[in-house]
């Protein structure tokens, strides 16, 4: 099994010696917080698919010039969020755009940009999370799975990827009210993405048919009108504009 490098600057130690004023001492190596970040990254749970997105393999193409602005507007704001981070102000960020616009990769981009500057983060599929609550629930006791649900309320940094991707009831609607609004009153960032439509977000709730035009089903439809406001009081919101599929394009670059 291969070894791993060992730093030149300290050894391997973690530390190196230094002199000031004719006086000795030991300060803790640069490797150390690089090596923090990467274990960090690892508590995060981001999936294998997504581990190694970055703002810098952004496949930025478009299949037209407004398109192709729209993107590079997106990936700007969205690395404008990560490295102002902290912002108390709006400490959230909520990437709204059909599927395949690239908002995951872009999430998961700004959360690793956060876990660099020393911030612990966490991704949760926002199906499986509620899945996880709910499996935990006792009937009998009347409360859910402690430990899925405080994640989601303490995480210093949540990611919340595909938010409304669950069957609407009266549960779903309690529970992502709650966590979102505990996370929103205590200041504790959250990133999420949506496919889901918002008209704040410049999104069209209509779409022509073969039979005419039908409603689309928005993000305040799947999540309640409370969590929705919460999300726009805390978060940056940036829609991405439908382009060709970001993974079709991701593909045909290589």
């Amino acid at each position: 099994m291969a070894s791993e490098p060992v730093c030149p600057k300290c050894s391997g130690s973690g530390w190196i010696i230094v002199e000031r004023a004719s006086v000795s001492g030991a300060e803790p190596c640069d490797c150390r917080a690089v090596g923090r970040a990467g274990r960090m990254e690892e508590r995060a749970q981001i999936p294998p698919l997504y581990r190694n997105r970055s703002f810098e393999n952004f496949n930025v193409a478009g299949d037209s010039p407004m398109a192709l602005r729209d993107l590079k507007t997106a990936l700007m704001a969205v690395k404008k969020f990560a490295d102002d981070f902290p912002n108390d102000g709006r400490p959230g960020l909520l990437l709204v755009g059909e599927p395949g616009t690239g908002k995951t990769h872009l999430a998961v981009a700004a959360l690793r940009r956060i876990i660099e500057k020393g911030f612990e983060g966490l991704f949760c599929d926002y199906q499986n999370l509620l899945d996880r609550i709910r499996s935990g629930y006792d009937a009998a006791s009347n409360s859910s799975d402690k430990e899925a649900y405080r994640v989601a309320l303490d995480a210093e940094v949540l990611l919340l990827d595909d938010l409304g991707a669950h069957r609407v009831t009266d549960w779903v609607e309690d529970t992502v009210t709650a966590i979102v609004t505990y996370r929103c009153n205590n200041r504790k960032p959250l990133i999420a993405t949506t496919n889901l439509p918002d008209p704040d977000a410049g999104s069209a709730v209509m779409q022509k048919t073969a039979v005419g035009t039908d409603y689309r089903r928005t993000l305040a439809d799947h999540i309640g009108e409370r969590a929705r406001s919460r999300l726009f009081e805390m978060c940056t919101v940036i829609r991405i504009h439908h382009t060709e599929d970001y993974r079709v394009r991701k593909a045909r670059a290589f």
